[in-house]
């Protein structure tokens, strides 16, 4: 199966937050010329109230088809609606898939929870990108005339290991006209450090940190030399300026580290924070 074979997952509970996650999973799918499949998760429950929550579930697809209608009406959606947990069937999706796109929360959740359990695990342990989709207060807060946020936001390692957040990140950078790219480095002299770098000089630290951002990306900007990029090496917090980026970006790209999904360390501090605390959508990648 190639990458245009696997079409975006949106999944959806009824909530307004899905409702938001739906809207953006069919301009994403229209924006990639991918497919885009509608999933609602029929938790297991007491066998005589499976009809009625399948009717539902049915109703809910539906309105999920012609709400995909209005915002992308070239897209023709297929529709799920599996007897399992959410967090299962996400995960067991994504192994087919392109994106997964889930709102930040669900019905189920707590009003007081910044993050929803499924949105968290499916961004933790799923095979593909995840987009856990929040309500942007700057957005809520803009002026009807406001121009739409278009930058991209990638926070990143410098090492190998951010190869998948760079080629996620220009991806989409590339299939949005005008879009801006600011691939975000955080060190410390603590990491320079643990790098081999300097370690009592702060302005050799940061010149070396900005060389290795350089190095980390001078392949990714001859390969998309249509996108505008922007390396930005950030002394101390990279969650917090990750966070702040967020909301004006478009989409903010972090990744997760591939092989702790077991023991429940699929996601770095720095991801969790800026997953937690983002006021726009997140793109997790794992990596």
């Amino acid at each position: 199966m190639t990458s245009t074979d696997r079409p975006v997952i949106a999944a959806v509970d009824g909530s307004s937050h899905s409702d938001e996650a739906l809207d953006w999973a069919a301009r994403e799918a229209a924006r990639r010329g991918l497919g885009l499949t509608v999933v609602h998760a029929l938790t297991p429950d007491r066998p005589a109230e499976r009809d009625a929550r399948r009717r539902e579930a049915e109703e809910l697809l539906a309105r999920s088809v012609r709400q995909v209608a209005r915002i992308a009406p070239e897209l023709s959606p297929s529709t799920l609606a599996p007897l399992d947990y959410p967090s299962a069937v996400l995960s067991s999706l994504s192994h087919n898939a392109s994106l997964i796109v889930v709102g930040s929360r669900g019905l189920g959740g707590f009003r007081s929870l910044l993050l929803g359990s499924n949105s968290l695990a499916a961004a933790s342990m799923a095979d593909c990108p995840v987009v856990v989709v929040h309500s942007s207060r700057a957005e809520e807060e803009a002026p009807e005339d406001a121009e739409a946020p278009r930058d991209i936001v990638a926070g990143v390692a410098a090492d190998e290991s951010s190869e998948a957040v760079l080629e996620f990140a220009f991806e989409t950078a590339a299939s949005r006209p005008g879009a801006r790219l600011r691939i975000v480095h955080g060190w410390t002299m603590f990491s320079s450090m643990l790098s081999g770098g300097p370690v009592f000089d702060r302005d050799a630290a940061a010149g070396a940190a900005a060389r290795a951002l350089a190095e980390l990306t001078a392949g990714w900007r001859e390969k998309y030399p249509q996108v505008e990029t922007v390396r930005e090496p950030v002394s101390g917090s990279a969650s917090r300026t990750l966070v702040t980026a967020s909301a004006t970006a478009a989409l903010t790209v972090i990744g997760r580290r591939r092989g702790g999904e077991s023991l429940g360390l699929g996601l770095s501090p720095v991801a969790q924070t800026t997953l937690t605390h983002a006021l726009g959508p997140v793109a997790v990648v794992p990596c």
